[in-house]
């Protein structure tokens, strides 16, 4: 893996905030229970909740990077004027969540270029952010970074340098680097936190939902003050406790993935009020800059 690393050295560390857009049924927990054919006639609750994040980040006077489905905004168009009309970025967690080392290089490609077409007809905007289903870049995807460069990216936030049982690429390096030598590309991990000799995922989703809130506090300022931002992520689902049960699907994934949900939105509000955020489009381009 050709890596270029970004220097670390900034005051008044701003992190970059960030939503995946998709619906309770696409997660990667249920991909093995609920077939994709059979998404169409499932209850979708992805508008109301992603307004529900839109309204939570107006109240908190937030603004950050909705990387979204092209599944979901063919289906919903207002939805993705909504975002953009708001003042956040939209970015591509490509077509329909599939994971990318399950696809060819030509498949991740056409893949792209179908995502990032649909978004920007509809939201208005360019779009210059990927996060990759389930952080699925990984030591299997050596082309991965190599075709974002191709197709004009510049960033992507899709490795997640721990050992999972669902994802990881614990050799990547913990913070932004260049992948590709030569390409102004920038991958800006998700984020990790140094825990006695273990390096653990700290950057929000269900780690952040079920873990205690001082737990994210010690990581974020832990990165921070280290001089480098933390890239945290949710997703609309999690704060919707009334959504449907999987009754069939694994005990471990049940667990997972309804665990804790009544509590996220007030954990959002706190972590939101206490730390600097932004758009991820924006922290890249001052990563960019260290570099310049």
């Amino acid at each position: 893996m050709a890596a270029t690393r970004m220097r670390p050295d900034r005051p008044m560390v701003i992190n970059g905030l960030s939503v995946d857009i998709e619906d309770w049924f696409q997660v990667g927990a249920f991909e093995r229970t609920i077939r994709r054919e059979d998404w169409d006639g499932l209850t979708h609750r992805v508008e109301r909740n992603s307004d529900a994040v839109i309204a939570l980040f107006d109240r908190m006077g937030a603004k950050g990077t909705f990387f979204t489905l092209g599944w979901v905004a063919e289906r919903y168009p207002a939805l993705i004027r909504r975002i953009a009309d708001a003042g956040h970025e939209l970015a591509s967690h490509g077509w329909d969540h599939v994971r990318v080392f399950t696809m060819t290089p030509d498949q991740f490609r056409a893949d792209l270029r179908r995502t990032r077409a649909t978004l920007e007809d509809l939201g208005g905007q360019k779009v210059t952010g990927y996060r990759a289903p389930s952080f699925s870049i990984d030591a299997r995807t050596p082309w991965a970074h190599e075709i974002l460069a191709e197709e004009g990216y510049a960033y992507s936030s899709s490795v997640a340098p721990v050992v999972h049982d669902h994802y990881g690429w614990p050799e990547a390096p913990r913070f932004a680097f260049r992948p590709v030598a030569g390409s102004p590309l920038v991958e800006l991990p998700v984020t990790t936190a140094r825990l006695g000799s273990r390096i653990v995922a700290a950057g929000g989703g269900g780690f952040f939902r079920l873990f205690p809130y001082a737990f994210s506090r010690w990581a974020i300022r832990q990165v921070n003050r280290e001089g480098h931002p933390a890239i945290f992520y949710f997703h609309p689902w999690e704060i919707d406790p009334g959504q449907p049960r999987v009754a069939d699907a694994p005990l471990k994934s049940k667990l997972r993935h309804y665990s804790r949900l009544a509590a996220m939105e007030a954990k959002l509000e706190r972590v939101i009020g206490e730390f600097r955020w932004d758009r991820v489009d924006r922290i890249v381009a001052a990563e960019a800059a260290e570099t310049a």
